[in-house]
């Protein structure tokens, strides 16, 4: 009797906690070469396709015959194997998340869909024979010239050309279209030319002594001040890894950063330095995963998604601003990157220093516990001293569009020296309500549970929740008013006002709406130049940007934050500030810092300030032990979304009925989200805490299936986050 075919399981993005077996296609066999190669299969009974993964062979365990048989394999070579696919397996455990959803998150779009992986060889442009003639004759002086001269004198590589010739692709492409040069492949190893490292700090070289003196996997938390020269120690850590033959990746938390540290990288490293993050092509990001995976890159910084990504001859793992919560994913797979970094350092046998300012207090209660090698720099870098900060009381006082005299008086004598100024206010938009003076109305979204923010000057009014869009209306819809009137003040306001107080000033708004198009932010910073000027801003200004003219920082929007519901409030906030604050006086020039706001008095002002963000850190960090919160405990949420508060209500009831208490695991609710109403859905959420971690996941294992088996479960969208970072 013929043994049984041997099939393949196949992990595919689809929200099912299963793999499925399929024939291999007609004429092939299945075997161990198959294990993390794409395949094409048919899927569901509309006899669409879906490529998934071969994450397994064997004999099949019922009758073969009814089983599809797969349509093509898409790879000669495992695309996903070792240490990437153990991670990505752990994702999934850990997360409790379908690990073809998994796979899919983890790989760039084109490879998702199935294309094959990009040429890797090294590319650069030539002169043709045509283009040694144009050059010979007289033409007009441009950048195609410029560039034409250059390729004459011999073949330039396309990463060579990124790094010392910005803008050089469009001359290209027009010398090209003429047939005076061509795209050819570059043959060799492009030499380094890195330029020589500057004298580092007492603290940079003791830091470097460290991270040197180990071997293996090590996790480093970097606590240094803002403008200590963190980005420097990683620049010293990552030329060691290039000199021991090693990758090195590196992590961002915003797109905006980008640009700025793949200069800075390029230059001092003299190495290609690939970019990885939502803001390129897919085409791109597929090139770069390609590049990383067959170990011609050796360095790569992006963003969250960058994590993914190959190291096969992995050396350093870099968490850039490792605070920040843009490295928590906030739908589908709800990885965190940082933590994911730490588990891929730890299976490669490599080091993962995580850098910060204002550490998380998760990463700062693992270094003080012994667990994180903890390397501080108490001082700026270069003889930068730190701002002044000054406090303005504004309670009785007038504001002019939520602006106090004195600050403004302030940006005028920072701009009558020649110097720079951010006004800083975390919300975006002209003002956050727009309301009825007469009777108090206020214009809230029809879908949400929030009020609708004003923009363009009180033309548009744009829910920042669910996107929806109105018209302000002529008259107030409850007593026909005219006394409409916007309240409070958005970046856009504040422009506006900053504006009419110095209009000769050169200004520059930086939020969500300016920097949507590709290196908007790296321009707007271009226009403001080195002369005297106004940035208005949000958070996206807190990161990692060294302007050397700033030198006033006004903290705009300070109240806002001081009377949160959000458990992580004080962190965040004195976080932000401190981030925010670093921009005054990087340079030589002194720099100063001014806070408005109606509390003074506020306890958390007053530790920032007397005792800066290690007191603060050291008082959240006994308020959580207190009230058992991260780090002295472990949660997941379970949220869940539907038509009517009836359906939520009834599926988190089941939920909470299906769970099985066992000790120091905690089930909490239902109770409402924070926002019960989003996008035109009711909401509503579950809390599980528990004191030990392998407790928390034993419980959640043994209550998923449940959660699906439930009648209520198909009503309802619902979704698992583990380690929450918001409590929405």
């Amino acid at each position: 009797m013929p043994s049984a075919p041997h099939i393949l399981r196949v992990a595919l993005p689809v929200p099912l906690p299963r793999e499925f077996d399929y024939l291999p296609p007609p004429g092939q066999a299945a075997g161990p070469g198959w294990l993390g190669c794409r395949v094409r299969v048919p899927f569901g009974r509309g006899g669409g396709d879906l490529v998934g993964l071969v994450v397994g062979t064997g004999p099949a365990s019922g009758d073969p015959g009814a089983l599809k048989a797969a349509h093509e394999r898409l790879d000669a070579e495992p695309l996903l194997q070792g240490e990437l696919f153990d991670s990505l397996r752990w994702v999934a455990g850990y997360y409790h998340a379908p690990l073809g959803e998994v796979i899919a998150t983890a790989l760039p779009a084109a490879l998702r869909a199935g294309q094959p992986l990009p040429d890797t060889r090294r590319h650069g442009w030539a002169a043709t024979a045509a283009g040694q003639e144009a050059a010979i004759q007289p033409g007009r002086d441009g950048r195609p010239r410029r560039l034409l001269l250059d390729l004459c004198e011999g073949p330039r590589d396309e990463d060579d050309l990124d790094q010392h010739s910005p803008g050089w692709r469009a001359a290209a492409r027009a010398l090209a279209e003429r047939g005076l040069a061509e795209r050819v492949v570059m043959e060799g190893a492009l030499a380094p030319r890195p330029v020589a490292a500057p004298e580092p700090t007492p603290g940079q070289a003791a830091a470097m002594v460290a991270l040197r003196s180990g071997e293996g996997f090590r996790p480093v938390l970097l606590e240094g001040v803002t403008g200590s020269g963190k980005t420097e120690v990683y620049l010293q850590a990552i030329a060691d890894c290039l000199a021991a033959g090693r990758q090195a990746l590196v992590l961002v938390p915003e797109i905006g950063l980008t640009p700025q540290t793949l200069s800075r990288f390029r230059a001092r490293l003299g190495v290609p330095v690939l970019a990885f993050h939502s803001g390129l092509g897919d085409g791109e990001r597929a090139r770069a995963w390609a590049d990383m995976a067959s170990g011609r890159a050796r360095v790569l910084v992006g963003t969250r998604s960058a994590v993914f990504c190959p190291l096969p001859e992995a050396g350093l793992l870099v968490v850039d601003e490792e605070h920040d919560g843009s490295y928590k994913q906030q739908d589908g797979v709800r990885y965190h990157a940082r933590d994911l970094a730490l588990v891929r350092g730890s299976k490669l046998g490599v080091p993962v220093l995580l850098g910060s300012a204002t550490p998380s207090l998760e990463s700062l209660h693992n270094a003080l516990s012994g667990r994180y090698q903890h390397l501080r720099l108490g001082e700026r870098a270069g003889g930068a001293r730190p701002p002044a900060v000054r406090v303005l009381d504004v309670r009785k006082r007038p504001l002019r569009d939520g602006l106090s005299e004195a600050l403004l008086e302030a940006v005028g004598a920072c701009l009558a020296r020649g110097e720079q100024a951010l006004v800083f206010k975390n919300r975006r938009g002209y003002a956050p309500v727009l309301i009825c003076h007469d009777c108090g109305w206020s214009a809230h979204c029809a879908r949400c549970d929030a009020a609708m923010t004003v923009h363009a000057g009180g033309r548009r009014l744009i829910c920042h929740h669910c996107g929806a869009r109105a018209t302000p209306p002529n008259a107030c819809p409850d007593c026909a008013s005219l006394a409409l009137q916007p309240q409070g003040a958005g970046t856009e306001r504040l422009e506006q006002a900053l504006a009419a107080r110095f209009p000769e000033a050169c200004l520059v708004r930086v939020d969500r709406e300016t920097t949507r198009r590709r290196d908007a932010l790296e321009k707007h910073l271009a226009r403001l130049g080195d002369g005297p000027g106004i940035l208005v801003g949000t958070q996206i200004l807190a990161k990692g940007h060294d302007l050397p003219r700033l030198t006033l920082v006004a903290v705009v929007g300070v109240d806002e934050g001081l009377f949160s519901a959000d458990f992580r409030a004080g962190e965040k906030l004195a976080q932000l500030l401190i981030q925010v604050a670093g921009r005054a006086g990087r340079a030589s020039l002194p720099g100063e810092v001014v806070l408005q706001t109606h509390h003074p008095d506020h306890p958390l002002l007053g530790t920032l300030l007397n005792g800066g963000y290690p007191a603060v850190a050291a008082l959240q960090l006994a308020e959580r032990e207190a009230a058992a919160f991260p780090p002295y405990a472990h949660l997941a949420l379970l949220r869940a979304e539907a038509t009517t508060e009836a359906e939520v209500q009834g599926f988190l009831h089941d939920a909470h009925a299906a769970f099985e208490a066992r000790e120091g695991v905690h089930a909490n609710g239902p109770m409402p989200a924070p926002m019960a109403r989003r996008a035109g859905k009711a909401r509503g959420q579950l809390l599980v805490d528990a004191s030990q971690r392998q407790a928390l996941h034993a419980a959640l294992r043994e209550w998923l299936p449940a959660l699906r088996a439930l009648k209520s479960a198909r009503r309802v969208r619902w979704s698992l986050d583990v380690d929450p970072t918001d409590l929405y």
